[in-house]
């Protein structure tokens, strides 16, 4: 071999190290950027509310009217909450939305049951505890209770129907232990 042979071989070897450091730095920062992320997707993993994220079409009568509103559904905060944004189509007398809420959904480890924070425009103490509600576990159903500590409680029942993949929202009122229905709607997808 002469020399400007084998000076060529040196600077393919070192052009081979070089390539393979530059492989080896790319595969690792590809790898630490992915384990924040895979960790991020853990979350809270729930089959139920995974049919309730996505953009929907509410109707149904609330309070006695028929109404109409919009949904959209997603995981929020590293996929640990549910949040529904409704918001009625119907106007009030200054042009705004009649009605809207944005609810959080989530999971109570310690009690074993899903924890609901309904917050809304008509206030009612959302920030102070009287808008959390709280479901056990049972199949395709989440019957949410919030007791505002007034003496009255308020049901709010998520049922999923598989065949239709719809949900009905039956929300009543109790007081005194009577149940009074308020809203009786059902959500179908956009």
């Amino acid at each position: 071999m002469q020399l400007h042979e084998v000076e060529l071989y040196v600077k393919d070897v070192e052009a081979t190290k070089s390539f393979h450091k530059t492989a080896l730095r790319v595969m690792a920062i590809g790898f630490l950027l992915s384990v924040p992320a895979a960790a991020q997707q853990q979350g809270f993993q729930d089959a139920l509310l995974d049919h309730l994220a996505g953009n929907w079409v509410l109707r149904g009568t609330i309070a006695g009217s028929e109404t109409t509103h919009d949904i959209a559904a997603e995981w929020v905060l590293g996929h640990q909450y549910l949040r529904i944004h409704e918001v009625a189509r119907e106007m009030d007398s200054v042009g705004a939305p009649a009605y809207e809420a944005i609810v959080f959904i989530g999971w109570d480890e310690p009690t074993g049951r899903y924890a609901c924070l309904w917050l809304d425009v008509t206030g009612g103490g959302g920030l102070t505890g009287e808008a959390i509600g709280h479901a056990a576990p049972n199949g395709d159903e989440l019957a949410f209770v919030f007791d505002p500590g007034d003496g009255g409680v308020i049901h709010n029942t998520f049922v999923y129907n598989r065949e239709a993949d719809t949900w009905q929202w039956l929300i009543d009122n109790e007081n005194g232990g009577n149940r009074t229905p308020f809203a009786r709607v059902t959500l179908t997808r956009q």
